[in-house]
């Protein structure tokens, strides 16, 4: 179990889902549901969720199939076994199912969705549905399966009724010698029930005797033949039972692979109308998804809080924007705000709507770690800052420029300068990898640090000094408080502590410093000024991002893919990386340096080598020597049309 799954509540969000789905396949894969490592793969599971949503509120609930034993009974009929008459039913109504899913799904043609097309994946198994009910009725083989078992039931029927005839003529005729009027069934044949007194006075075989010993079960002589042909005539209908069973067996082995096709088919339309069904049931909405290295959340409502409590929240990060830090009092709503921005992001990239508007965009993330909680471990010999150190060390050893980091109460559980001092210190290594991060503090220092270091923001949780009430509303660009003191006045504290305390505060430029001049909150959407400005700030620091050299040996994030640098960044900041013997344009943010051309190839290296091909150097070679009006140089262009 992923730790920052349980930390964000995703795990929560997949068991949502697990309860949405009907067959134990499809609950097995949405409990395994993680955020997508691909923009491609976000967007297509985005698009399925979408349309699973809307043929869902046009034409109600999908008829699903739970799949039963399914497995169980293809694997058996692989195997050369047969099936109970039970089985062979549970196959029929999976047939069925499917049979009323390729209607539904043929009626949500007229949507013009992809997932009307699973329909089509639906295997034709009619001609099994068909003879399975033929000769399948009520758990049990049906008469009607075979022309043999029809006369071997039909002679059966015909000596049973001579033995009735017979053990009611005994009955009437010696009527004081018996303790019931009727023939009984002991051990599969039929008796007569005589007191133990008279046993002498019927001829017979005794087959058994009552618990009390007072009464005789008795098979007459008189029948004892005609029972003999019928129990010959039940093994030989057990013996076509089973022939019937093997066959019908057999047929659904021949099958298999349209059953097969068509339950990996339901179990995927299982998953998605999952997803859809959520999504109604959240009130929520498909977000935008985007390559691009920014968060922007507008009105959104944390998943596992209820509507009517959960106070919408405003967010955005990226734009010159890449570290947030939240501040204001506890029970403010600061730790809610921090896991809403990371789960929210975590349900986009994994293909679920999320409660927020639709304008909301998200970004993908290369992966989330998140130091949320106390930590502590008795087993572990943790006390709350050992253990939040543990996990930072782990974060600033993973993180990468793709990550998503939260991390609540940075810097706490220790001597507040000192926690300060690594909170910055912490807060400075984030911005130097270029990762989104969002963190909650109450150091002022780090208040101060955010408000003068480009790429940083402060955000504070609202709060109502009349009523002493957190309004758990997030308002960027604005420091909080932790209003101890101001609380602590309201509420009655003497004068002389309220005195005492402010002035302790002061001479540690803590909290009970004088406020700052009011400022007003950041707007909702990012100003497209902010980003100029930043990138203005970071030039004045001196602060340039890796120069790349043709030959260099690079990484493309974050799939990670190995590539070498043919052409050097242009005006848009873009890198020719040459990738599996494709010419791409790459953000130079996306590529990451693995070996120097300096360490891999000589000063006067011929780089046409890698990235031209054998006629272009030829022709180039050619034309250094004079003039060639006869020859060539030929550009390919890439996939995305461009020439190089």
């Amino acid at each position: 179990m992923n730790p920052v799954f349980t930390l964000l509540q995703f795990e929560d969000i997949r068991g949502q889902l697990c309860a949405l789905a009907l067959s134990e396949r499809a609950k097995q894969r949405l409990c395994t549901l993680s955020p997508c490592k691909t923009l491609e793969e976000a967007k297509i599971r985005q698009g399925q969720t979408t349309e699973a949503r809307q043929v869902i509120e046009s034409f109600g609930s999908p008829p699903l199939s739970a799949m039963q034993e399914l497995d169980k009974c293809l694997t058996l009929c692989a195997g050369g076994g047969m099936l109970l008459p039970a089985q062979l039913m549970a196959v029929m109504q999976f047939i069925a199912s499917c049979r009323r899913m390729r209607a539904y799904l043929k009626k949500a043609m007229v949507l013009g969705t992809e997932v009307a097309g699973y329909g089509a994946a639906l295997g034709d198994t009619d001609d099994l549905y068909e003879e399975i009910d033929r000769c399948i009725v009520g758990e049990q083989v049906d008469s009607a399966a075979s022309a043999a078992l029809r006369d071997i039931r039909r002679r059966m029927e015909n000596l049973r009724g001579q033995v009735k005839a017979k053990l009611a003529s005994i009955l009437q005729a010696k009527r004081q010698i018996f303790s019931d009027s009727s023939a009984v069934m002991r051990n599969g044949r039929f008796v007569l029930p005589v007191k133990r007194e008279y046993r002498s006075q019927l001829s017979g075989t005794l087959v058994d005797v009552s618990g009390t010993g007072a009464t005789c079960f008795i098979e007459p002589s008189a029948v004892s033949k005609i029972q003999q042909e019928l129990a010959a005539l039940g093994i030989e209908e057990e013996n076509e039972v089973r022939r019937i069973l093997y066959t019908l067996s057999s047929l659904v082995d021949d099958f298999s692979g349209e059953l097969r096709r068509s339950a990996e088919t339901m179990e995927a339309l299982d998953v998605v109308f999952a997803c859809g069904r959520l999504s109604i049931q959240m009130e929520a909405a498909p977000p935008q998804l985007t390559s691009e290295r920014r968060l922007h959340i507008r009105a959104g409502r944390h998943p596992l809080l209820s509507r009517e409590k959960a106070v919408p929240l405003d967010f955005w990060m990226g734009e010159g924007i890449n570290g947030v830090v939240i501040t204001g009092p506890n029970t403010g709503g600061k730790t809610v705000a921090l896991k809403t921005v990371g789960l929210l992001s975590m349900m986009a990239q994994s293909g679920l709507h999320v409660p927020a508007d639709r304008e909301s965009v998200f970004c993908m993330h290369s992966a989330y770690w998140c130091d949320i909680g106390d930590g502590q471990s008795i087993s572990e010999n943790l006390s709350t800052f050992s253990a939040h150190m543990k996990t930072i060390i782990s974060i600033l050893q993973k993180a990468d420029a793709f990550s998503l980091v939260l991390m609540d109460e940075l810097g706490s559980g220790t001597d507040p300068a000192e926690g300060m001092g690594l909170a910055i210190a912490i807060l400075e290594e984030l911005k130097r990898r270029g990762c989104l991060f969002l963190t909650t503090s109450h150091y002022p220092e780090v208040k101060e640090y955010a408000a003068r270091t480009p790429g940083l923001c402060n955000a504070r949780m609202a709060f109502d000094r009349q009523t002493l009430q957190p309004l758990y509303r997030l308002e960027l660009g604005l420091a909080g408080e932790s209003c101890a003191l101001y609380i602590a006045r309201r509420l009655g504290l003497p004068g002389q502590i309220l005195e005492r305390a402010e002035k302790e505060a002061k001479s540690a430029g803590g909290p009970g410093r004088p406020a700052e001049a009011a400022k007003e909150p950041l707007p909702l959407s990012p100003p497209a000024p902010l980003k100029e400005q930043a990138e203005r700030k970071q030039e004045e620091n001196g602060s340039t991002h890796p120069q790349f050299s043709i030959g260099d040996s690079i990484l493309v994030l974050p799939e990670e893919e190995a590539g070498l640098v043919f052409a050097p960044e242009d005006e848009h900041g873009k890198v020719g990386v040459q990738v599996k013997g494709e010419k791409r344009r790459v953000l130079y943010k996306r590529l990451k340096l693995r070996v120097p051309a300096s360490e891999l190839y000589p000063p006067d290296y011929d780089f046409s080598i890698l990235f031209d091909t054998v006629e272009n150097r030829k022709a180039r070679r050619a034309m250094e020597k004079g003039h060639r009006p006869d020859l060539a140089i030929h550009y390919a262009p890439n996939a995305c049309g461009e020439s190089f």
